[in-house]
């Protein structure tokens, strides 16, 4: 097995493409231990290596994120921690984990505004995050109000130290053009 790295604009993050599917239910993140013990046996198991913070699932890439350690001596025990679990056949996520778990439930909006907002989800779906996720992230609609879209940044575009480019300069134009009612656009 032959995995892949790919570096990302955050630079505590490092993408790592497996060559296979990762993730179809969409995108898992996984901030703390607590969190993937319970989830998913790979997302443990690479938090159990020192320096490890975060870990994402895309469809088909894991982003790890690291505090403080250096890549060159994290790097060959996180490859070796995927390439054995896929060696394995060991599920990604348990079993009693439900796709749902990781859905972005409590969106906010105005009904009068299901219009608007069915175009930005529309315009998300089909332009930012497939960008994105070439990153090694995801980003996905929390709400609207008053012209202000709210988003939620996961994977590698949570702490990017571009991630405010990438929604003030990118993602804020692209609505804006195509949306006039949207003024502004922040995280969550």
């Amino acid at each position: 097995m032959f995995i892949q790295t790919e570096a990302t604009p955050n630079p505590a993050t490092l993408k790592f493409l497996p060559g296979k599917v990762v993730y179809e239910g969409g995108s898992a993140d996984f901030r703390d231990v607590e969190s993937a013990a319970e989830a998913s046996p790979l997302a443990a198991r690479l938090f159990s290596i020192p320096g490890v913070t975060g870990v994402f699932y895309g469809y088909d890439f894991i982003t790890v994120t690291k505090d403080g350690a250096e890549w060159q001596h994290l790097k060959p025990a996180i490859l070796g921690t995927i390439m054995e679990h896929f060696m394995s056949g060991a599920p990604i996520m348990n079993s009693t984990v439900d796709d749902s778990d990781f859905s972005d439930e409590g969106e906010f909006y105005d009904e009068a505004d299901e219009p608007i907002v069915a175009t930005i989800k529309e315009l998300l779906e089909t332009r930012v995050r497939p960008a994105v996720a070439q990153d090694g992230g995801d980003i996905t609609f929390k709400g609207y109000k008053d012209g202000r879209v709210f988003l939620h940044m996961k994977g590698a575009c949570a702490g990017c130290p571009s991630s405010t480019a990438t929604l003030k300069h990118g993602i804020q134009n692209l609505l804006r053009h195509f949306i006039p009612e949207v003024q502004e656009v922040e995280a969550v």
